[in-house]
């Protein structure tokens, strides 16, 4: 089977088994966790076979015309090179990871079946996304990925959480995408193609006639889809969807679908100065603002949602200086850990019998409770913190290194400015992160919360997943800064002796700085019971069904109310505390710029159309009316009032013809 056959296998048996899944699910329930479970299987089998045979050497291409459109016309294309082989790995690892552990961990959801078929959608288009050599079928997979996170961040619709944040999700997503459409047409306009490799020819050649205007429009879309400022706001407020989506979306699919269309198509933004310096600006505000925002949730989701927002920053700074290879050796690495974090969070979840939005100052004597959640996320957040020797520690010190480089005066695609913005808020951001990694770790596992009931052993299928992604967590970063450079661009990837230091230092500040203030807390917090937690048998998605049930209650309306003054974010943020946990109340700024103005335009126009517009369609149909209303009184039926009636007329057109006689 040739290289071309394997890779259009790898997107099309997800896609082929969502079909199933959806057409088998109330017929015959027995087939749809093999049908969850074995199509990713079989697309990361075929991925790593395509891996294999493409080896980091010359790209695989190929193509086929889609359709004609009398201009520029449309490729059913493949386009596989070192980044797409690997990203694809990424992509059907994790999604086979997310279907084995959502069969233990939704076995009792009705709505599984659909939740298993939309996933397996959802790794379709994101394969989609990774092995597409045409820009116009790369849009039908984002927009695809789009669809399906609505659905999946809505799953749990009975709860009007759900019901706003998928709303809302889909809403920002499609604000970036509208410009990002605009920038593809003009793209391939200006180029005369949509294939990838004729774009980068066209690029090469000088041939792009607005190469800022083109940047800025795609850059709108990759803000929205990779959650990076200003269009992040949705991400967080996902986290109402069941925990393994939000694994999923934060690991392989949807937000890291914007920073590998940046890495494929970089060279068109390094076209333009101007568009890599905003995007040096983006992901340095990204970084600054998410790692803040971090340090003052109280649910252990919304931390990690975001730090992917702040991770994704770095994987955009490491392109505003020119380096793919440093953005995607991160992406790769962060995928893994960020995936085992968010699977660990659903154990803990279930474990401290909360709802599916866990508050982390209500969590007690976890660590015990939930081993394998503890030691795995445990790996997970030194990974997050980037300590050595784990994943995460090499992958972002590639970005430092990249940002040094540029910075200290090296040649490249950016202006030296932009290395300087990324290096300050990188290595800044790397000092919040391992703040309030340390922060969730200290409060979920040695919190002093309500004692939850205990839930027992957590199903096989989630805890054999935990381990299994604690391995690259631990170890792939040590073994890929060396190989991976002959899959990319042959730029290195070591680690270098200053940013090291530095970004190892602040780190190592951040989490003692934590630690420190978590013990100040605590000595000073009252030794008062928090209340007690109402237990669920049936884990996460049983209690946002009982969620449902009592929609009445406050956001934890399970839990006690009372705040914990034993937060360590409390007191390193101070006075900052209270904007950080609102998001810097970007959401009703947005409402006040946006929503409101666009519902007064919409009360506006009700009013003119029912007042206005309705007045004179009421006039005008007002004399018909009327002399309708005389015509049917002259109709009463009686044969008498017509023979009267035809008389007098008679009587009145002979006089009117005598009249006229005479007067002539």
């Amino acid at each position: 089977m040739t290289t071309t056959t394997l890779a259009a296998l790898v997107p099309l048996l997800p896609f082929l088994g969502a079909v199933a899944g959806l057409l088998l699910g109330r017929t015959a329930p027995g087939f749809v966790r093999p049908l969850a479970v074995l199509p990713p299987l079989a697309s990361l089998v075929l991925a790593a076979l395509v891996a294999a045979r493409q080896g980091g050497g010359r790209a695989v291409d190929a193509y086929t015309l889609l359709t004609p459109t009398g201009s520029v016309p449309v490729d059913l294309a493949l386009h596989i090179d070192g980044f797409a082989a690997l990203v694809a790995i990424l992509v059907a690892f994790v999604a086979t990871c997310v279907q084995i552990y959502s069969t233990g961990y939704l076995r009792d959801d009705p709505r599984y079946p659909s939740y298993a078929a939309l996933v397996s959608l959802f790794t379709s288009a994101m394969l989609l996304v990774v092995y597409s050599g045409d820009l116009i079928v790369l849009l039908v997979g984002w927009e695809v990925m789009g669809i399906c996170s609505y659905f999946l961040v809505g799953h749990y619709w009975g709860t009007p959480e759900a019901r706003a944040a998928s709303l809302k999700a889909f809403l920002v997503t499609k604000l970036g995408d509208v410009p990002f459409l605009i920038g593809l047409f003009a793209l391939g306009t200006d180029a005369g193609s949509f294939r990838i490799t004729r774009v980068l020819d066209a690029v090469a050649s000088g041939g792009l006639g607005h190469p800022t205007l083109v940047a800025l429009l795609l850059l709108a879309g990759v803000a929205g889809k990779s959650a990076q400022f200003p269009l992040h706001t949705w991400l967080p407020d996902a986290m109402a969807g069941p925990t393994p989506v939000s694994a999923l979306i934060h690991a392989a699919t949807m937000v890291a679908a914007g920073v590998y269309f940046v890495a494929r198509l970089l060279p068109v933004f390094e076209a333009s100065a101007a568009a890599m310096t905003v995007l040096a600006v983006m992901a340095a505000v990204t970084m600054l603002g998410s790692g803040l925002a971090a340090l003052a949730q109280d649910d252990i989701k919304r931390v990690l949602a975001y730090s992917t927002i702040g991770q994704l920053g770095y994987m955009t700074g490491a392109l505003a200086v020119g380096d793919r290879g440093a953005a995607v050796f991160h992406l790769l690495s962060h995928g893994a850990f960020k995936a085992l974090l968010f699977l660990a969070a659903g154990a803990v979840i279930h474990a401290a019998g909360t709802n599916s939005l866990a508050a982390m100052s209500r969590m007690s004597h976890l660590r015990d409770r939930v081993p394998d959640a503890f030691w795995t996320m445990t790996v997970a957040l030194l990974a997050l913190a980037a300590i050595p020797p784990f994943s995460g520690f090499f992958s972002k010190e590639s970005v430092l290194a990249a940002a040094e480089r540029l910075a200290t005066g090296h040649p490249g695609p950016a202006p030296g400015a932009a290395g300087w913005i990324v290096l300050v808020a990188a290595l800044a951001t790397a000092l919040l992160t391992a703040a309030y990694a340390t922060r969730l770790w200290l409060l979920a596992f040695r919190g002093r919360g309500a004692e939850a009931p205990d839930h027992g052993r957590q199903p096989l299928t989630m805890t054999v997943v935990l381990w299994v992604l604690a391995v690259p967590s631990l170890a792939f970063g040590a073994l890929a800064y060396r190989t991976l450079p002959g899959w990319f661009d042959g730029r290195s990837l070591a680690p270098t002796l200053l940013t090291s230091v530095l970004g190892t230092g602040l780190a190592v500040v951040g989490g003692l700085l934590a630690y420190g203030a978590w013990q100040r807390a605590a000595a000073r917090a009252p030794q008062v019971p928090l209340g007690a937690v109402a237990a669920h048998p049936e884990g996460d998605a049983g209690l946002v069904e009982a969620e449902a049930i009592a929609a009445h209650e406050p956001a934890y309306g399970d839990i006690a109310q009372a705040p914990d003054p034993a937060d360590p974010g409390r007191l390193l943020l101070g006075p900052l505390y209270g904007a950080a946990a609102a998001g810097f109340h970007l959401d009703a700024v947005y409402s006040a710029l946006f929503v409101r103005p666009v519902l007064g335009a919409a009360s506006l126009v009700r009013f003119l159309d029912r007042e206005v517009v309705d007045t004179y369609v009421r006039g005008a149909a007002a004399l018909p009316r009327l002399l309708g209303a005389a015509v049917r009184r002259a109709q009463t039926g009686n044969v008498q009032t017509y023979v009267s009636a035809l008389l007098a007329g008679t009587v009145v057109l002979t006089v009117a013809v005598l009249l006229v006689a005479s007067g002539a």
